[in-house]
């Protein structure tokens, strides 16, 4: 059967298609790009915000008009929290966040049975409270790339206020270590040359495991096992990054140093508001940890301006902390309105186009910080990993994880290759290739 995979929202929803479409593959089924008529349609939704949950939606809508008699199913983090709004939408199959093989299973019996749109659709959600085992779905990468996404971690307990994340996915659920080592290895072995860690929130990784192995454990251990595979991190949470981690993380040469801390406000008041487990000293101090022992180290970061409340004191704050902080580089967010979350219903709500005038303004802070991060690296060195040939151009990133194109004629995907950064270039750097150097 003609199976077409679209999906929404974060790395591990990207990791948990890609498991899916690998085991479609596996069972028969042809993959064709969204968009030309399928025998069904998988979905995996997005939930974060009101945006992404009428983008579902859409898509939804989509693929019905591309092929009404097709299989609809739908699975993720908008399917969790809304299963009747997703059926009202048009779903034939309604999972959530768990049970990825159920699903799959379940979309091929409405695909033998031929039960285009059975009547009310057929929605199997568990409470994502009650999930407290994890999934393990094989790792891997999109056909022809040179990097892998492992997802080691589930859940998360935080409860910020202005995220409806943890009743979408469910308490804290780790990969045994051991586990998650074995995939390392076998995708080194399969030709990978770089691995994503990710979860919903890595931070919390081995909370749950026999023993609490920590994050920085398993990266100690992924990096004794297969040496040469380059590790990244996805997310941290600033209370990772302590002392002791950062010692042992330095030492660890196939790490990146790129650190994605979350910060979402530079004011005390704020986080206070959005019940985030830290102050701005707090945040401070790991980043001045991450450049004490990292050298030049990417310290990247997630603002959400406008959040309830925030006044133009407290938004002042803000940009005086990230200029103080330099991140290399910022995803900036005006707050969106998440029904089901304690800060949808707060006094002091911002106006839209309040929100959007200081999302311009931190962004211009922003790409300041950036350019200067991006020209401090002129003349350095570093081993990039090229994951594809465009244009004339290879195009990679360096372990700050900073762009890097280098013109051909030779095709270098896949290899690492030492380039001294010459200059800057759109989205990143440029460089030319150090002859005779190790990489």
């Amino acid at each position: 059967m003609k199976i077409a995979v679209y999906t929404l929202g974060c790395k591990v929803n990207q990791y948990e298609s890609g498991a899916m479409e690998r085991a479609l593959q596996a069972r028969g089924h042809t993959l064709v790009p969204f968009g030309e008529k399928a025998d069904a349609y998988l979905v995996n939704t997005c939930t974060v915000t009101a945006v992404s949950d009428q983008k579902s939606r859409q898509i939804i809508h989509r693929a019905r008009r591309e092929n009404p008699d097709a299989v609809i199913g739908v699975c993720g983090c908008y399917a969790q929290t809304a299963p009747e709004a997703v059926r009202a939408a048009g779903a034939d199959l309604v999972m959530g966040t768990d049970g990825r093989g159920a699903f799959l299973d379940a979309l091929e019996e409405a695909l033998r049975e031929k039960r285009a749109r059975p009547r009310g659709g057929v929605v199997r959600v568990s409470p994502a409270l009650g999930h407290r085992t994890f999934e393990f779905l094989p790792a891997g990468g999109v056909d022809g790339r040179t990097r892998a996404m492992l997802k080691v971690e589930d859940g998360c307990v935080n409860f910020c206020t202005y995220c409806i994340i943890p009743y979408a996915r469910g308490p804290v659920r780790s990969l045994p270590l051991e586990q998650a080592v074995s995939e390392a290895v076998r995708l080194w072995k399969e030709g990978y040359r770089e691995l994503v860690v990710t979860g919903i929130e890595i931070s919390s990784y081995g909370s749950d495991l026999p023993g609490k192995p920590g994050l920085i454990d398993l990266l100690e251990a992924i990096s004794r096992a297969a040496p040469l595979l380059r590790i990244r991190l996805g997310s941290l949470e600033p209370r990772t990054v302590t002392e002791d981690f950062c010692v042992r993380a330095a030492k660890i040469e196939s790490l990146c140093p790129h650190f994605h801390l979350s910060l979402q406000s530079g004011c005390d008041a704020t986080l206070k508001r959005m019940n985030r487990k830290y102050d701005t000293a707090r945040f401070r101090e790991s980043v001045r940890l991450l450049r004490e022992q990292f050298d030049h180290p990417a310290v990247t970061t997630d603002l959400i301006v406008g959040f309830p409340g925030e006044t133009e004191a407290e938004f002042s704050e803000t940009l005086s902390f990230i200029r103080a902080c330099d991140f290399a580089a910022m995803h900036i967010f005006p707050y969106s309105r998440r029904s089901g979350t304690p800060a949808a219903s707060m006094p002091g709500q911002v106006p839209r186009a309040e929100k959007a005038r200081r999302a311009r303004r931190a962004a211009a802070v922003a790409k300041e910080m950036e350019e200067s991060y991006l020209t401090a690296c002129v003349g350095k060195t570093f081993p990039v990993l090229f994951e594809e040939m465009k244009d004339g151009e290879n195009r990679g990133h360096a372990p700050n994880y900073a762009g890097v194109t280098l013109p051909g004629p030779e095709n270098l995907r896949g290899r690492v290759v030492p380039v001294r950064v010459t200059g800057l270039a759109p989205g990143g750097l440029t460089g030319e290739p150090v002859r005779g150097a190790q990489p």
